[in-house]
């Protein structure tokens, strides 16, 4: 499990910068410039990330069950990851509905990700994953959305075709994830085929 908190305060701490110190991460950006901002931000990220993928990995051998998930929470959270599929993908297509109305689609994507798996799992190292995920997502929309108003970002509104295409490439990522990437990265058929 200590593998899995380093990971996960690795990780989210280097995606909270801009929530809890926007002044030092754009003062450090000014005085190392933004390549090597961006090269130090990637390797910490993915530092953090492999630990978070060992940790888990080394938790779940050795489960400690803290509520057991009614039958039909993964066909739920299935259901709840198309939503996050396509919020994911609309976070880089550019002029599509989706952007246009929540405005930080990849976060609220994450939020989602993260419910869903809180929904369908319960042990406490999905727990302490998701959880700390889902938290994350809500103080970083918070604050991005305290930052659009400050700024006075508009965005502009979306138009269908973008938005379909988000939506497919959305719907057709989370398929190839439910049916067969999942079962392949994690070792878990999500819809328990």
């Amino acid at each position: 499990m200590a593998m899995l908190v380093l990971g996960l305060v690795l990780f989210l701490g280097v995606h909270s910068t801009r929530i809890v110190a926007d002044g030092w991460r754009t003062r450090t950006i000014a005085r190392m410039g933004p390549g090597a901002w961006k090269g130090l931000y990637t390797l910490a990220s993915l530092v953090g990330f492999a630990l978070i993928v060992w940790g888990y990995g080394l938790a779940r051998q050795q489960p400690v069950a803290l509520w057991y998930p009614p039958r039909g929470m993964n066909h739920a959270a299935a259901l709840l990851m198309v939503i996050s599929f396509v919020f994911l993908v609309a976070a880089y297509v550019p002029g599509n509905a989706f952007k246009a109305r929540l405005h930080h689609p990849m976060v609220i994507g994450v939020k989602v990700w993260a419910f869903a798996h809180l929904l369908a799992n319960g042990n406490v190292a999905d727990v302490v994953l998701f959880g700390s995920f889902l938290v994350w997502a809500i103080v970083d929309f918070a604050s991005a959305r305290r930052r659009d108003r400050a700024a006075g970002v508009t965005y502009p509104p979306g138009r269908t075709q973008p938005t379909v295409i988000a939506a497919l490439v959305g719907l057709v990522a989370w398929a190839v994830f439910a049916f067969w990437g999942h079962t392949f990265l994690i070792g878990v058929s999500p819809l328990g085929v």
